[in-house]
């Protein structure tokens, strides 16, 4: 009697419900959260989904231009070998964008003794949770992410903002949390939150940010962050995905325009125990303002220790760097404070149930599965060694930020890899190959002659 395949149950239930699939996509995020991956055939479901299949190890150590970088396994030095890899249960999901009827599902990879292998981005966050896990606590977190629409059809890369009615003209000024931006792109929005339905994307409220053309979208909280990050991956893809079907490209760079807002990855984390409550809200020591014991002072501490040598996840491309400055309401140095939204980790507004923390610091180009790590990281640093965060910025108080932590790529690179904290974490070994993998990518960007030299000396000197 044939074994039962759970998988292919799973996946012929969900075509049961959104029609047949005449193709499959199979993803699994890299090392900067792109999604790579193949197309496969309904010939094929029945085995991917039982046996498994093998995969390029070598594409979750590839730089952002998909390139292998000399002296990393899993490339072009040493064969680039397939690892086994499996479908990810809960994932599969229709393709509402494919111009034929088409899933989609995540798969991870396997070394070949089982063991999850140790550069899926999935399993390097699987090993930073360990010790909190080992505590009897589970992070409880969901992202927000912000981007810019820009024109799909200007020659140079535009925001798609809101025009003066009758004018043509753009309306001037950053117009933050204005209603009437979001009816300026109501169709895109309703498609953004149709598709999100159709694949479990808990996408919730939308805000119109503090730039024009540039917008957030918040995810519901869950109690497992690796999936909360599958959403954070699946929603980008979902949005530009949208973007192009409405005429728009939709801009995760952290900082795409040198004077309007950056765009970031905000992750907002409490921490419940093993009876169902916030471990922030209770504790023998008390502090004397919000409803928080010294539990969530520790863990922000940990996460200020370990903020400067964890800035390299936080922002992982030579663009990051531009949004990292003290006067554009980007977070640059460790501090934090209850309801101050130019702090690093915020303590947003909220009740014992709910209490948690914002952490502010990283862009919205960066892997959410490695940002998730570093956080939770920090936290069960700060929880293991009462570390203290120092004075909190009170709330409304005036704060002029000063920059503390690397604002250069070269500088973060340098702190993440002589970083002694987080390689407990999230493996000597493969924050060796990230901070190669970035070194490279560095030393390509710098070596790159741009316009802008021709504009600054050919003529000057």
């Amino acid at each position: 009697m044939a074994k039962p395949n759970p998988l292919l149950k799973e996946l012929r239930a969900v075509e049961k419900k959104h029609g047949k699939f005449e193709a499959l996509e199979l993803l699994l995020p890299d090392l900067s959260g792109v999604l790579k991956g193949k197309l496969i055939r309904p010939a094929d479901y029945a085995k991917h989904c039982a046996d498994g299949f093998t995969f390029c190890a070598g594409v979750t150590l590839l730089t952002t231009l998909g390139e292998t970088v000399t002296g990393i396994p899993y490339g072009e030095g040493d064969g680039d070998p397939d690892m086994p890899a499996r479908l990810v249960p809960g994932s599969f999901a229709p393709v509402p964008w494919a111009t034929r009827p088409t899933g989609q599902a995540l798969f991870r990879l396997f070394d070949d003794d089982g063991a999850p292998f140790f550069s899926d981005p999935r399993a390097v966050l699987e090993r930073a949770l360990q010790p909190l896990r080992k505590m009897g606590l589970t992070p409880v977190m969901a992202t927000e992410l912000e981007f810019y629409l820009l024109n799909a059809n200007a020659e140079t890369p535009t925001p798609a903002a809101p025009l003066i009615p009758g004018t043509g003209r753009v309306q001037p000024g950053a117009q933050v949390y204005h209603p009437d931006d979001l009816y300026e792109i109501e169709a895109f929005l309703n498609d953004v939150y149709d598709y999100c339905d159709l694949q479990n994307i808990p996408a919730e409220s939308a805000i119109s940010e503090y730039s024009p053309g540039q917008f957030e979208i918040n995810l519901r909280h869950v109690d497992d962050p690796v999936l909360a990050c599958d959403h954070a991956v699946l929603l980008k893809r979902a949005v530009k995905a949208v973007a192009r079907n409405h005429g728009f490209i939709a801009c995760f760079m952290a900082k795409p325009f040198e004077e309007d807002s950056g765009s970031g990855l905000h992750i907002h984390m409490s921490l419940v125990d093993k009876h169902g409550k916030n471990y922030f809200s209770h504790g023998k020591e008390k502090l004397a303002s919000p409803p928080f014991s010294a539990r969530l002072r520790h863990a922000v501490g940990g996460l200020l220790k370990t903020m400067s040598e964890a800035t390299l996840l936080c922002a992982p491309n030579a663009n990051s760097y531009r949004r990292l400055r003290p006067d554009m309401y980007a977070p640059v140095e460790p501090n934090w404070g209850v309801n101050h939204r130019i702090v690093s980790i915020r303590i947003p507004s909220s009740d014992a149930g709910n209490l948690r923390f914002e952490h502010r610091v990283a862009g919205a180009d960066a892997n959410p599965y490695l940002v998730t790590a570093a956080v939770v990281a920090g936290v069960h640093h700060g929880l293991k060694n009462k570390c203290d965060p120092g004075p909190m910025i009170e709330q409304s108080q005036m704060v002029v930020p000063k920059l503390k932590i690397p604002n250069r790529w070269d500088q973060a690179i340098s702190k993440f890899s002589r970083s002694k904290i987080l390689p407990e974490y999230l493996g000597a070994e493969y924050c060796k190959y990230y901070a190669m993998n970035r070194s490279a990518e560095s030393a390509k960007f710098h070596n790159t002659v741009s316009d802008l030299d021709f504009d600054w000396y050919l003529r000057a000197v």
